[in-house]
């Protein structure tokens, strides 16, 4: 009997489901120590035949293979539906060529080992080349980019225990199902099965390739641990160093991040705006909603001279927004930024926790959109942040300078209904703090006619941090987004 792609989805969700009521068992993999000591360069060495990829020259969407080794070393079982039928991929050294440093692996009997993961092909820049647009490896993590843009940041299947002294959890996709689009298509289907002491999940992810690659997500999840903190929808990246930082960089880049802020919008219909930074130590914070219509990870500015980087690119790095479907209920999106001292580090990620635990027994299904874009996602209807500054809040030479700790903040605003907004409009700006006192407020619209600037003081209260909120306003109605940034003496 012909199996339909619903029909293994459920397979796969009871499969979760009976992981869940045993106790976990722990994914081995014994692998040649030749794979496992080697590092990135040497990793790098081992490339797919392209010749090999499935489902070549048979449609527009192609799949490559990931070989284990280097930080790769729980290999994942990969299954194919074709035609109504359901085949295991067994692991063939031959798909792969051995090049350089990696030469010597081509001698070593690596039959049975599994891949690691793979990637997702498709002309999606030109019509005669078919780019790779997505990528499944290693953990839970996946990486998405549309067209004419880089990989940055990644996403998640699901966070757990993230940033608690215990500890975090990191589930991690066991087995795919890649289901072989039909003619014609212009989206594929993979299915996962999740594991972790805590729970087991099944996923569903519909991914169409474009302009914005956008991916259709069902997580059945099935506990059989009480979680503590589950963390929905994952979104991970960099922030190494950026606009608002206070420590001085020896780097000639003006900024280097894959990501320059979390941008929520509520079930109100307000859009915040929270600037990323490289703390001086963890630091969590968390917005509250009920059912928000979305949150994402950033990266703003998107041209070249805002990085001056010709290696990394990164003003061609993608955003990536989620937007739930349905009702989550209460909760938060919380944002966890860790000290790093290297751009090879992700320090950054933002997920949803809701309000109401995941007990042992329980089972719970969320359904999202996630999808990639440039600086600012095409629903967002309001001004939108460009720039962030601040500094020492006096004047170099004065006679009588002000306290030392005083702070000056300015932040411009563009787009929405500022454009093409008279200078002479009444624009005025809300602005609180949880700490400290605020000063010479006041809005200016720049030289350029296209954009207006909040600029205010700060004087902190002794080592207390300070959350700050700003939104730009006209005759009682919201111009922008709601600038936040938690600034720390």
């Amino acid at each position: 009997m012909a199996v339909e792609t619903g029909a293994l989805f459920e397979q796969v969700t009871n499969r979760a489901k009976e992981l869940a009521a045993s106790p976990y068992e722990e994914a081995s993999a014994e692998l040649p120590e030749a794979l496992t000591e080697m590092d990135y360069d040497r990793y790098r060495q081992i490339r797919y035949r392209d010749e090999r990829a499935l489902w070549k020259d048979d449609g527009d969407f192609e799949v490559e293979l990931f070989h284990p080794g280097f930080l790769y070393d729980q290999p994942v079982d990969i299954h194919l539906l074709e035609d109504g039928e359901v085949r295991s991929l067994p692991f063939e050294p031959e798909r792969f060529r051995y090049d350089d440093d990696a030469a010597d692996l081509a001698e070593l009997d690596l039959s049975g080992l599994g891949y690691a993961g793979f990637r997702l092909h498709y002309p999606l820049n030109r019509a005669d080349y078919k780019d790779e647009f997505a990528v499944f490896l290693g953990a839970s993590y996946f990486r998405l980019v549309g067209r004419d843009q880089g990989y940055g940041l990644s996403a998640r299947g699901l966070a757990i225990d993230t940033a608690l002294p215990q500890g975090e959890e990191f589930p991690a996709f066991r087995e795919y199902w890649l289901v072989k689009p039909q003619p014609g298509d212009t989206h594929m289907t993979v299915l996962a099965l999740l594991d972790s002491p805590s729970l087991a999940g099944a996923y569903r992810f519909d991914i169409a390739p474009g302009k914005r690659t956008q991916v259709d997500t069902e997580a059945r999840l099935f506990a059989r641990e009480d979680v503590e903190k589950l963390g929905v929808a994952p979104l991970t990246s960099m922030f190494l160093h950026g606009e608002m930082d206070r420590r001085q960089e020896d780097d000639y880049r003006i900024r280097v991040h894959d990501s320059s802020g979390l941008l929520m919008a509520t079930s109100t219909g307000e859009w915040t705006w929270r600037v990323l930074e490289n703390p001086e130590s963890l630091q969590i914070s968390g917005l509250q909603d009920t059912s928000p219509k979305g949150y994402g990870l950033v990266q703003r500015p998107q041209h070249f001279n805002a990085y001056l980087d010709m290696e990394a690119r990164y003003e061609r790095r993608p955003s990536q927004w989620v937007e739930p479907q349905g009702e989550w209920g209460e909760g938060h999106v919380e944002l966890v930024e860790i000290p790093t001292d290297s751009e090879a580090h992700d320090n950054i990620t933002a997920y949803w926790v809701p309000a109401t635990p995941l007990m042992a027994g329980d089972s719970r299904t969320y359904r999202y959109r996630t999808w990639t874009f440039g600086d600012t996602p095409t629903a967002e209807p309001l001004a939108r942040v460009v720039r962030s500054r601040q500094g020492w809040g006096g004047v170099p030479g004065q006679s009588d300078p002000p306290d030392e700790r005083l702070r000056q903040f300015i932040i411009d605003f563009r787009g929405g209904e500022l454009e093409g907004l008279d200078a002479s409009q009444p624009v005025e700006m809300t602005l609180t703090t949880s700490s400290g006192e605020t000063a010479e407020a006041k809005v200016t619209p720049l030289p350029d006619n296209d954009t207006w600037r909040a600029s205010f003081t700060l004087l902190p209260d002794g080592d207390q941090p300070a959350d700050i909120r700003l939104t730009l306003m006209l005759r009682g109605e919201r111009l922008s987004e709601t600038w936040n940034s938690i600034w720390s003496p």
